[in-house]
């Protein structure tokens, strides 16, 4: 039986005559004996109770009030309407979309967009930097992922990371469904077509930064063409070894060339050496054979000018040029001999020399004396008359 059936009052009896607009509600006739506590609250009167309030604060049992209604639409109204109120951080892009189709990209800051399902915004972090590590870590590898095939048919254990960061946020949202695993697909597939046109030999020594450039550059072209609206910022080889069997010889094999590259350097700095040095004889040389000409110009220049100056003295007193040119010889002549010459004009009586003077100076031991010089004595010259 209804509440507020009026064609059955119910136990508690038939309203009074023309209260109907004002009825109130019925009262709960006095509870009976209170129950022992050992049997526990009383839960459908608590019900009841909360059924009444519930009434009283919606009108009674006669309907709901208007007013109640129209506020109690109200306030759903507002919060539907302030549960477009977003915040935006600094390094987030926030991607609005009207029924599912792009309508536009908000920057950082308190946003609003129409409450849902009209519009939605989806956060993106544009500037925050993301790593991808390909062929496992140093505690699992990754044997799916890390081993590859090198341009000479070799196997090499490769492990790799990407570092990358969205470039267009609506691009990102938009084109893929699984960025981060794009990403992942891409650098793998690029990071083998790379390999695969090396051999093993340079990509252990020295083509790494080769490999890394040409794998970044190629997973760029194909997620531009993707249109993943993602920016390859690095891709940096994080290990680099032949299969674990074959590690021994292969160590050899790089030691030897470390040898032989270091014999090449030793050559190297050795011939530089050498040639070096012979530029630097070369030029000593040169230099030399410029000074020795200089000189060489120079004396035969003075010898010029200074016989032009005695031909010039001896044109004007040409006995006297000859007397001083005969004198000067025989000094340059006889100052390395040990003969005497006595001049003297009428001399008669006869001249006494010192003991001295017809005596040689003490030669060097390992010298060799003139045959002239065992037991001849010196001959005396007569001076030349004066002219």
């Amino acid at each position: 039986m209804p509440w507020n059936d009026n064609a059955n009052p119910g136990p508690w009896g038939s309203p009074p005559p023309g209260d109907d607009d004002r009825r109130e509600p019925p009262r709960r006739p006095a509870r009976g004996p209170q129950r022992p506590p050992s049997e526990g609250p009383d839960l459908n009167a608590g019900i009841d109770r909360i059924k009444r309030r519930l009434q009283g604060s919606l009108g009674g049992p006669g309907g709901l009030r208007p007013r109640a209604v129209a506020i109690g639409a109200g306030v759903v109204a507002a919060l539907w309407a302030l549960s477009g109120l977003y915040v935006v951080q600094p390094n987030e892009a926030a991607v609005v979309t009207t029924f599912g189709a792009y309508s536009r990209t908000e920057g950082s800051g308190l946003r609003y967009h129409l409450p849902a399902p009209i519009e939605r915004a989806e956060k993106v972090a544009v500037t925050s930097l993301n790593r991808i590590d390909i062929g496992g870590s140093s505690e699992a590898d990754v044997p799916q992922e890390s081993l590859m095939l090198t341009g000479d048919e070799n196997i090499i254990n490769l492990d790799f990371s990407v570092t990358w960061r969205v470039a267009d946020a609506k691009a990102y949202v938009f084109s893929t469904r699984n960025p981060d695993e794009a990403v992942k697909a891409v650098a793998e597939s690029a990071m083998r077509e790379v390999v695969g046109k090396m051999p093993l030999q340079q990509i252990l020594t020295r083509g790494r930064g080769q490999v890394q450039i040409q794998s970044a550059e190629l997973m760029q072209k194909t997620l531009d063409a993707w249109g993943a609206g993602v920016s390859v910022v690095e891709v940096q080889i994080r290990s680099a070894n032949p299969p674990q069997e074959v590690v021994a010889a292969f160590r050899e094999v790089a030691n030897a060339g470390q040898d032989a590259e270091s014999a090449v350097n030793e050559a190297n700095t050795y011939r530089n050496r050498v040639i070096n040095e012979a530029k630097g004889d070369a030029a000593k040389i040169v230099q030399s054979a410029q000074a020795y000409r200089e000189q060489s110009v120079r004396e035969a220049v003075g010898q010029a000018a200074r016989f032009d100056q005695v031909y010039a003295e001896y044109r004007r007193a040409p006995a006297v040029t000859r007397e001083r040119l005969y004198l000067e010889t025989m000094e340059r002549v006889l100052n390395r001999s040990n003969k005497v010459i006595v001049g003297a004009k009428g001399a008669t009586a006869p001249i006494v020399l010192p003991p001295d003077a017809l005596r040689r100076p003490a030669a060097p031991a390992d010298s060799q004396v003139p045959p002239q010089a065992q037991g001849e004595a010196p001959q005396a010259h007569p001076a030349r008359p004066a002219q």
